[in-house]
């Protein structure tokens, strides 16, 4: 369920799993479920990158699902309820959902594991898949390690199977709370990362925005309920480190713009992708302040985004916070 890059990625990568796979492609906009059903190309999202005969496009949500035992959610956070609202009638009891989707639902500020149970009367079984993973590069087939988190240790063993391909490498996780809020909060750090780079700054403040970053990220989802160990895996620092890194990830691309001083909707208006970290930000402070944790990179990032305020004066009170022990 999803159309867009990472959606349409994960149809190619499953198409080339060991375990042989039907895969049904299911997108919003009629007109480009018929481009990539007659081209084999989603030319709007992935261009370049040719679909298997195994891959079948479709604009109905039902006969994208009817009868499919494993549904991947690969939409943005702030659709996601919609459509699985959409989606629910048509889903199989018994079916396993895998939501790939990284942030939280901004008017909520829930996690997809949390958001599927209230829409899904049959309560499917839920995994989640996270890591750094530019879509991109895992169409490419360029080798790639993800990480796959279910509470129920035997279905994330299932999963690692239905998902291995060559070069696209699953490790199983059982800390669903940790993975989910590490593919949120590390999109927020992006937007940093990027902005500073919009500034001109080199590697010194990126070194220390991603480890002080990593920290914040680990302070809010332990004090939740997560595993530190999830917080310095491929779900928290190696995307963490793509993502703030990467010349393909939409955050950084956002924190880039906004630190040569175009405007927020300037930026959004320009963009077809969904940048997560924009309307996660809000709900990453308000689980904060619930829970009592500081995070001053998160402060300062949503001061940006939402408060006009210069990246160049948020470094700046960043750095003149009071000394602290590390």
């Amino acid at each position: 369920m999803g159309g867009g890059s990472w959606g349409t990625a994960l149809a190619i990568v499953l198409s080339r799993a060991r375990r042989k796979h039907e895969i049904s492609l299911w997108v919003h906009d009629p007109a480009l479920a018929e481009s990539i059903q007659r081209d084999r190309e989603n030319r709007s999202y992935l261009p370049g990158h040719r679909l298997a005969p195994e891959v079948s496009a479709t604009c109905k949500i039902h006969d994208a699902i009817s009868g499919a035992q494993i549904l991947v959610g690969a939409i943005p956070t702030a659709h996601a309820r919609a459509i699985y609202s959409a989606a629910a009638a048509s889903a199989s009891p018994g079916s396993i959902l895998v939501s790939a989707a990284k942030g939280l639902e901004p008017a909520t500020h829930k996690r997809m594991s949390e958001v599927v149970p209230e829409v899904f009367p049959a309560k499917p079984r839920f995994a989640a898949l996270s890591g750094p993973s530019f879509a991109a590069e895992v169409a490419r087939g360029e080798p790639t390690a993800v990480v796959l988190a279910s509470s129920d240790a035997a279905l994330a063993s299932e999963l690692q199977e239905e998902f291995a391909a060559p070069n696209f490498r699953v490790y199983a996780n059982e800390d669903v709370l940790g993975v989910e809020l590490a593919g949120a909060m590390k999109n927020v750090i992006a937007i940093a990362a990027g902005a500073c780079q919009g500034l001109g700054l080199g590697s010194n403040p990126l070194a220390a925005l991603i480890t002080r970053g990593l920290a914040e990220m680990s302070r809010l989802a332990v004090a939740l309920g997560a595993q530190p160990e999830t917080l310095t895996g491929l779900a928290g620092l190696g995307d963490l480190v793509v993502t703030c890194t990467g010349a393909l990830s939409r955050n950084r691309q956002v924190g880039i713009e906004l630190g040569k001083g175009r405007a927020l909707s300037e930026i959004l208006a320009g963009m077809r992708m969904v940048a997560e970290g924009v309307g996660t930000t809000t709900a990453l402070l308000a689980l904060a302040r619930e829970a009592k944790v500081e995070l001053p990179i998160t402060e300062q990032v949503a001061a940006i985004l939402h408060q006009g305020k210069p990246p160049r004066e948020a470094i700046r009170d960043i750095m003149d916070r009071p000394q602290k022990r590390e």
